[in-house]
């Protein structure tokens, strides 16, 4: 008997990554060159790097299994990009203070979701959304409506412009982050533990897993991602808005639906969730040189997104 070829879901990610591209060069405005496509490419990828970094603590959640999805990474994503607006306020010298700041932030929110999940066993939806309504109290607290501070050039020309054979800063950033995730996930202990609970949180238990530590770390560590992801894209955007993290929420879920990482837990790769950002970002691309409008864009990306879930409806009666 022949052997089923079976592709894994990031390779999968991938390809069609490469496939949207390639037919992005067919469309009006595409690309008629290698270096155009070289160029275009790169702003692909620059703009998938905000979404991929963000949609990096939506993955460690996910694998955690039961239900797990952080519906706060878009007000935390605002918060982050608030408080560095208005901490560096222009300077340089507090880009790291401000660095800093956020990821501590980022921790807090992070430790009180694990907290409601593990200790007062609410459901990681409703925690999560309940956190993002609070996330979201404290940016209004903390600006009163009112946005002051600014980013400082050198900071925004770090992340925007071309650094080394025309990458931009923001694509070696996300390479190098992607890589430490990679690391983290696949090369620790921590990972390893990860991978156990959202398998089967009472077989990893049995088997001397500190399962409520690692929920509580995870929850942690992904809203740090998050809070860091805020802090790239206002270098990017040099400006801030109160719902600047909201248009995120959505697609850092698919991007790691898209990616192959499973929604029972226990299976997934960021590199997939990194594809699946760049898919995303090319469709985006796509469907507005084609001018769909806004809400028809929606509308696809949630179609998109349903077939997707829809396919890996099985997930859980496969693995039984």
């Amino acid at each position: 008997m022949k052997k089923k070829i079976r592709l894994s879901g990031t390779l999968l990610a991938f390809i069609l990554a490469i496939a949207l591209f390639l037919l992005s060069g067919l469309l009006p405005h595409g690309f008629n060159n290698l270096p155009q496509a070289i160029g275009q490419a790169m702003q692909i990828l620059r703009i998938s790097s905000f979404l991929g970094i963000i949609a990096a603590g939506q993955t460690l959640v996910v694998i955690s299994g039961y239900g797990g999805i952080d519906l706060s990474a878009g007000s935390m994503v605002t918060l982050s990009a608030v408080l560095t607006y208005g901490v560096i306020d222009g300077s340089n010298a507090m880009v790291f203070p401000a660095l800093l700041l956020i990821m501590a932030v980022g921790a807090a929110v992070g430790f009180i979701n694990g907290i409601g999940v593990t200790y007062l066993k609410i459901s990681p939806l409703v925690m999560t959304l309940a956190m993002a309504g609070v996330v979201q109290g404290l940016v209004l607290a903390v600006t009163h409506g009112v946005l002051e501070g600014g980013i400082p050039r050198a900071m925004g020309n770090f992340i925007v412009r071309p650094l080394i054979l025309g990458i931009p800063g923001a694509v070696f950033i996300w390479v190098i982050f992607g890589i430490g995730v990679w690391v983290l996930l696949e090369r620790t202990f921590f990972g390893k533990q990860l991978f156990s609970i959202g398998t089967n949180r009472l077989a990893a238990h049995l088997s001397g897993v500190r399962v409520t530590r690692t929920v509580i770390l995870t929850y942690t560590i992904a809203s740090m991602m998050t809070a860091f992801g805020g802090f790239m894209l206002v270098g990017y955007t040099q400006t801030v808005l109160l719902n600047l993290g909201a248009p995120y929420l959505f697609p850092s879920i698919a991007a790691v639906a898209i990616g192959g990482t499973l929604f029972t837990g226990g299976k997934g790769s960021y590199f997939g969730t990194m594809a699946g950002a760049i898919i995303l970002t090319m469709i985006t691309s796509i469907l507005t040189t084609l001018r769909v409008a806004h809400s028809i864009r929606q509308i696809i990306l949630g179609a998109i997104l349903l077939v997707i879930l829809s396919a890996y409806g099985r997930q859980r009666a496969l693995r039984q």
